[in-house]
């Protein structure tokens, strides 16, 4: 059975680790600080610090900006729970926008409606990769006095005109999952060009404490150590962060092949009836997943049908304003609710072979005139 999704990692990987067992210092360190300045030096950041999942990511963020009780956070209804869990976590209201069906991005014109004095926060999240609006966004934020907190799990190596995603804006937020364009085991970076926020976002990780930081990337044990503010376990481990560059020098690897993936099944399901494709802005696009929409209430048909043919599908997401935990925070989206119960995600990531797309591409086919 095809996954949807795999990471591509070997011997590579393991012998980067390796190294950093030979020197008995796992934890945070040097290595996290050799990866966090990769990154920097790819996006021409001003603030990278590395944490350990793109969720605390997100929630650091938002806790650093002052994000809290009362706070609303404007966020599309679809995308992954960790999104809406890192705003209500804090005390604050996840507002639920609308989607654009084409790239199932957020709506900019229904986020302008729901604004209100309350709003402290927009969260545009990056889908399958492409970039929201993030012009109109950033105009908005200005306009109102409103942070953008990106979540961008989806989006590392992906560009927004011209300009990497993480390069501009307030802050931007990455996941390397074990399934994201490139993988530390787990990790996360929070993108910052405010060193005011930089600077308390570095406490922040690792338990408020201030004084502490510079020696231990240093790979030096400091026992005098001051807490400044609420602070949290976050912190990214030189084990993962060894595995993050070697996975760093293959992005555009990865990047390439997945866009050729992505060309081959636009241009093979583009005219099939039944069925539906997004629309891809694959020169600026690093791709996450490959979404369809299936149409005429027949999802599950497909996906029994794909099964049987050896091929594994998902589906990404089924929308927050519908989850149990997140009742309080329900509102009527149409549109949302129709493509939610069509996306279907197919197989993508970077070890398929021909044979693997060619298998994909007929069994959709063979189904669609079916």
């Amino acid at each position: 059975m095809l996954p949807v999704s795999r990471p591509s990692i070997g011997k590579e990987e393991l012998d980067e680790v390796e190294k950093v067992f030979s020197t008995g210092w796992l934890g945070l360190g040097s290595v996290v600080f050799e990866f966090e300045n990769m990154i920097k030096e790819y996006l021409g950041a001003k603030h990278v610090i590395a944490v350990n999942t793109g969720t605390t990511a997100l929630h650091i963020a938002l806790d650093a900006f002052g994000i809290g009780n009362g706070d609303e956070v404007i966020v599309p209804s679809l995308t992954f729970c960790a999104s809406i869990q890192v705003i209500t976590a804090l005390g604050a209201k996840p507002v639920f926008c609308e989607i654009n069906p084409e790239n199932l991005n957020m709506d900019v014109s229904d986020v302008k409606k729901r604004i209100t004095s309350k709003t402290r926060a927009i969260m545009p999240v990056h889908y399958c990769g492409q970039a929201c609006r993030m012009d109109e966004l950033l105009e908005i934020g200005k306009k109102y006095n409103i942070v953008i907190v990106e979540d961008a799990a989806h989006a590392f190596g992906s560009s927004y005109k011209g300009k990497k995603i993480g390069s501009f804006g307030d802050v931007t937020c990455f996941s390397f999952d074990p399934i994201k364009n490139i993988t530390c085991g787990e990790g996360g970076a929070v993108v910052i060009h405010n060193d005011d926020i930089a600077e308390e976002i570095r406490r922040k990780r690792i338990l408020g404490i201030d004084k502490d930081t510079w020696h231990r990337y240093k790979n030096e044990r400091s026992w005098f150590y001051e807490v400044t503010t609420q602070g949290y376990r976050y912190h990214m481990s030189n084990i993962n962060a060894a595995i993050g560059l070697v996975q760093f020098r293959k992005l555009d690897k990865f990047i390439e092949k997945k866009r050729y993936i992505v060309s081959q099944y636009n241009e093979a399901f583009k005219n099939l009836q039944g069925l539906k494709i997004l629309k891809w802005n694959l020169m600026e696009t690093a791709p996450f997943t490959y979404i369809i929409r299936v149409l005429n209430g027949r999802r599950e048909e497909m996906i029994e049908f794909l099964k049987e043919k050896g091929v594994g599908t998902g589906i990404h997401y089924i929308p927050n304003h519908m989850q149990p935990f997140f009742k309080p925070y329900t509102t009527p989206l149409p549109i949302t609710e129709q493509v939610a119960e069509e996306i279907l995600t197919l197989p993508l990531y970077n070890d398929m072979t021909d044979e693997d797309v060619s298998l994909v591409i007929n069994s959709v086919i063979d189904f669609c005139r079916k």
